[in-house]
């Protein structure tokens, strides 16, 4: 939290919601306690200009991976590498520029290999590091590319190095990087980072005990800049049936910061590895057995799973890529009886598009891969680009979509996501099936939880922002400059024009 605390506080002249009137708006005990006339008698309250900015409900991101994004942020960046021969080199170029300490585990990551004319192979690393630890891990965290040293030290012999879905997963539990301590001061900064994009909530989908981490964070930090639903890891299940825990919850000793997520689980891989899986094979693949993708969970299992987790009030969150994954996940949930979430939903075949909606799913969804993995859905899905993320087609149907970025995959940054919903171009290119883009109304609403105002009563996690996105052209939307972030009424980030 920022140590600019005040209230009771009045918003002096901000325009209310998107395209809504300028008005003076006063929070008080954590609320929006009034909407008042432009000029409102201060009362005691705090003023503070808001200078003509729009003030909206505050962004939830409601897909991330925080311990992972934190600790991207300590890695090297090869989002820029176009061939396995490009990542090394920057990898390189990047070692030679270190002036700390030689690290334990030299990494790297934001590679996309799908497109690639060379392959990655452990001995590339060899020869570049030899001896060294070195790892590299791939933009959508399903794959690692590890040196023989780094085989070595996680007790894993491959072939090539090149480790895909579960070794990926199992390889990267293995690997030494920053002790606890560090990452939890990792992600506190990440968090503030957070805030200064105008988020005050996300959905925390890290694969460890995240219930335990955030508590541990937040006596760490004083309170926390963000709320924080945690997921529950699928080996976590049975614990926290039996801890008595319930996805809504608040967990103790957070301030109400910190609740109980979903229980989450992998239906498929992803797109880029090939891994997602899919009615029709991948071009190329042939009679391969994973030609179609792979298949994480048994459906039969997991459909036990829901229905014991629903009956002990843990919701159900399946991350699914493929239109076949897709197609298993919705079944799941028929059979179990009750909804939950579908992660992703990147590519679903048109008659299962109702079915979120007739079963209660809820489609969590990042607009920013749909730009992002354009090219390599046109290569792998080449036929089937029309169905792949169709926000509009699950909205018309009468799905609910939450918006997120699944960081560190895409940046944690509501306005990416929501301009990628928007235009479906992340460049000068033309929109990518501007058909299956989102009003700017529709992507605000899906970011905030449903509101695209604040309204009288509700909690004050609020954001003020430099424009009114309704009036603002597609392609700014990406620039929109955040003046300040409030966490029930508090300030978690002000810029300095807010004196």
């Amino acid at each position: 939290m920022t140590d600019d605390v005040h209230e009771p506080l009045l918003l002096r002249r901000v325009r209310v919601g998107l395209d809504g009137p300028v008005r003076d708006v006063r929070v008080a005990d954590g609320m929006v306690a009034s909407i008042e006339s432009a000029g409102a008698d201060p009362d005691g309250a705090m003023v503070v200009d808001g200078r003509g900015g729009t003030l909206l409900p505050g962004m939830r991101d409601r897909h991330v991976h925080m311990s992972q994004w934190a600790v991207a942020l300590q890695r090297i960046d090869l989002s820029a590498a176009r061939s396995a021969t490009d990542a090394v080199r920057l990898m390189t170029e990047a070692d030679r520029r270190r002036t700390g300490p030689t690290p334990e585990v030299l990494q790297g990551y934001g590679f996309r290999d799908g497109l690639w004319t060379d392959s990655p192979h452990q001995q590339m690393l060899e020869d570049a590091f030899p001896g060294r630890v070195v790892a590299l891990v791939s933009n959508d965290l399903h794959c690692v590319w590890l040196s023989p040293a780094a085989l070595r030290l996680v007790g894993m012999g491959h072939p090539t190095g090149v480790l895909r879905e579960d070794d990926c997963f199992d390889a990267m539990n293995r690997l030494p990087e920053f002790g606890e301590q560090a990452v939890d001061a990792f992600v506190i900064d990440a968090a503030r980072r957070a805030a200064a994009a105008g988020v005050t909530g996300i959905l925390d989908f890290e694969f460890t005990d995240t219930i335990a981490a955030w508590t541990r964070r937040h006596a760490m930090a004083g309170g926390l800049p963000i709320r924080v639903e945690a997921a529950i890891r699928r080996t976590l299940m049975d614990r926290a049936i039996s801890e008595g825990r319930r996805s809504g919850d608040e967990v103790p000793g957070t301030d109400g910061l910190v609740t109980v997520g979903p229980c989450k689980v992998l239906m498929d891989g992803s797109l880029n590895t090939r891994t997602a899986l899919c009615h029709d094979a991948y071009p190329g693949m042939g009679d391969a057995q994973d030609a179609h993708g792979v298949l994480s969970q048994d459906p039969e299992e997991l459909t036990g799973s829901i229905r014991r987790a629903a009956a002990a009030g843990i919701s159900f969150a399946v991350h699914a890529i493929g239109d076949r994954a897709n197609a298993l996940a919705l079944d799941c949930f028929q059979a179990a009886g009750c909804g939950g979430r579908i992660e992703h939903a990147q590519l679903v075949d048109p008659e299962d598009v109702p079915r979120f909606a007739s079963l209660g799913v809820i489609a969590g969804v990042q607009p920013a891969h749909a730009p992002e993995d354009r090219d390599i859905a046109d290569a792998l899905w080449h036929d089937r680009t029309g169905d792949a993320f169709p926000f509009a087609a699950l909205v018309n149907a009468g799905a609910v979509l939450e918006l997120g970025s699944d960081a560190p995959v895409s940046r944690l940054n509501p306005w990416h996501a929501i301009a990628a919903a928007v235009t479906r171009s992340a460049d000068q290119r033309p929109a990518w099936h501007p058909e299956q883009s989102l009003t700017v109304q529709q992507a605000v609403a899906f970011s905030t939880g449903g509101a695209t105002a604040p309204s009288v009563g509700s909690v004050a996690d609020l954001v003020l922002v430099d424009r009114d996105p309704a009036g603002a052209s597609p392609e700014s939307l990406r620039d929109v400059q955040v003046w300040a972030t409030l966490l029930a009424g508090r300030f978690t980030h002000r810029a300095d024009l807010l004196g």
